[in-house]
């Protein structure tokens, strides 16, 4: 399986210290090596890198950790093939535009021999991800309209992923640069950090960040990942089926819905 990692902010926030202890993962302290990918939203704009190889011998992935881009919503996936070629193609987070703003995916799990319904979005790689990715595009637009409320939008977003999940493992990250809609079938946690702020050890790497250092007072963080990414913070994790919508590092809607009872993975 792959594992993901996201954040929503209620300011321009880097994601140094998340991203190094994710990237370890990626061939040193876990598997997968198969490729990697982030994305930042800076405005109606996303800054990507993508890569094929493993993130935790990658230099463009030191650089990312160590250059402080500063984002509300940003992405990130690190890729244990199970279903496509190893190419850059088939690196997430796969980044689309729909009604004037750029969508961006990433999935964790498999759906067996998928195909998304013929439309205006096709896939360019040969991954079971982007195919469930063009085919909610797809539906997205012919059901829906850009003036959509954002509570009408999330309910269509949970119907369409407990449908996708009915299918396969479906856990999910999906982004317009305004919100973040996450979605679990077998494992995924978060944490709120806000004041007052303490410092965090990374699990996977020998780094320690004081917070209080590096916010204010009235900044609000979150982080969402597959596995919790640190030793000594309570981490929040998600029930089967269970659903979140972000928005400003805050949850703004949640729910749970039926989902199978696909194994979940063992904890690490």
């Amino acid at each position: 399986m792959c594992e993901l990692l996201a954040m929503s902010a209620n300011t321009p926030t880097d994601l140094c210290f998340s991203f190094t202890g994710l990237t370890r993962r990626g061939g040193d302290t876990g598997p997968h090596r198969d490729g990697w990918g982030v994305a930042f939203y800076e405005g109606k704009g996303v800054r990507a890198f993508h890569e094929s190889g493993a993130s935790a011998s990658s230099r463009i992935a030191e650089v990312v950790q160590t250059h402080p881009i500063k984002s509300e919503v940003a992405i990130c996936h690190i890729r244990q093939a199970n279903v496509g070629s190893i190419c850059l193609a088939n690196t997430h987070p796969f980044i689309r535009e729909l009604w004037g703003q750029y969508w961006t995916f990433a999935h964790n799990g498999q759906l067996e021999g998928f195909r998304a319904e013929p439309g205006f979005y096709e896939p360019v790689g040969d991954t079971d991800s982007e195919q469930v990715f063009c085919d909610l595009l797809n539906r997205m637009r012919a059901q829906g309209q850009r003036s959509d409320s954002l509570e009408g939008l999330s309910e269509r977003l949970v119907k369409l992923s407990e449908g996708y999940a009915r299918r396969g493992v479906f856990n999910l990250l999906l982004s317009n640069g305004d919100w973040l809609f996450t979605f679990c079938t077998t494992k995924m946690a978060s944490i709120t950090r806000r004041a007052p702020f303490g410092p965090a050890r990374l699990k996977d790497a020998d780094v320690i960040v004081d917070f209080e250092a590096e916010t204010t007072a009235n900044d609000i963080v979150s982080v969402i990942v597959t596995e919790p990414l640190t030793t000594d913070e309570r981490w929040e994790l998600y029930q089967p089926g269970e659903w979140r919508l972000w928005r400003k590092g805050e949850v703004m809607a949640s729910g749970v819905v039926g989902v199978p009872d696909y194994p979940r993975p063992p904890t690490d």
